[in-house]
């Protein structure tokens, strides 16, 4: 399983929400460069990037940062938030993303998102699956759609997803353990998909929990800027597998 640590961007600092309400940010660090660094030297090759001002402001912001994580370290960078348009994916894959992740974007304009699979590739784009009560949220999750998770996965494997980041609102930033049984679920009902678990991660013993479970990779947040799991502990993971 991917160990793939979180970096969420406002103002071009490293934030972490919790429950995606921005009025709890709390800034952990003033240099997100500084902390992709660090993730670097524990042995670590994944990095989700999140672009929370791109999410509210329905477009790409914060391409500057990723370009600089991009070219001053070999992280493989996985870039989302506010990603709407052809022009907005143009910037992230130029500015050094290797993989974009659209979640608003395909409730709201699958016509487009379709469009992006078919033309960068399945191993390009990824499914951002953010859920409340198995219902899909958008908007930088401050509206509930009408489209249920699993089907809307399902609907979207057979046009071609192959990686899925599911993220329980729920759970997010709260440090209560990730829902286990949501994605136990997922994975006996979307066959074959790549889930990336997200969200809740408290504890290095969820990790070889979710690992156990199927799931392909999993992106930790707070956890990590908590103390509560060490890069050396994600370090000496990632040398026994």
């Amino acid at each position: 399983m991917r160990i793939i640590p979180a970096i969420d961007i406002i103002d071009g600092k490293c934030v972490r929400l919790s429950k995606g309400d921005y009025d709890t940010k709390i800034i952990y660090n003033e240099n997100p460069l500084e902390v992709a660094k660090s993730f670097e030297a524990h042995g670590i090759e994944y990095l989700h990037l999140v672009d929370l001002d791109g999410a509210k402001s329905s477009k790409i912001v914060n391409y500057k940062i990723l370009e600089q994580i991009a070219s001053q370290t070999t992280l493989k960078i996985d870039f989302g938030g506010g990603l709407k348009s052809d022009d907005d994916l143009r910037i992230a894959f130029e500015s050094g993303a290797n993989q974009i992740t659209g979640g608003s974007i395909a409730v709201k304009n699958r016509a487009i998102f379709e469009k992006w699979i078919s033309e960068y590739g399945s191993d390009k784009i990824i499914l951002g699956a953010d859920a409340k009560d198995e219902k899909i949220a958008v908007s930088g999750w401050l509206e509930e759609s009408n489209e249920d998770l699993v089907p809307f996965i399902q609907d979207y494997q057979a046009k071609g997803i192959q990686y899925v980041i599911c993220t329980d609102i729920a759970k997010d930033g709260m440090l209560q353990g990730p829902s286990f049984d949501l994605y136990e679920k997922i994975l006996s009902e979307a066959k074959g998909i790549k889930l990336i678990a997200s969200g809740g991660i408290s504890t290095f013993d969820e990790l070889p929990k979710l690992a156990e479970l199927g799931c392909e990779g999993t992106i930790i947040g707070k956890a990590i800027y908590e103390g509560r799991i060490t890069l050396k502990q994600l370090e000496n993971y990632i040398i026994r597998k």
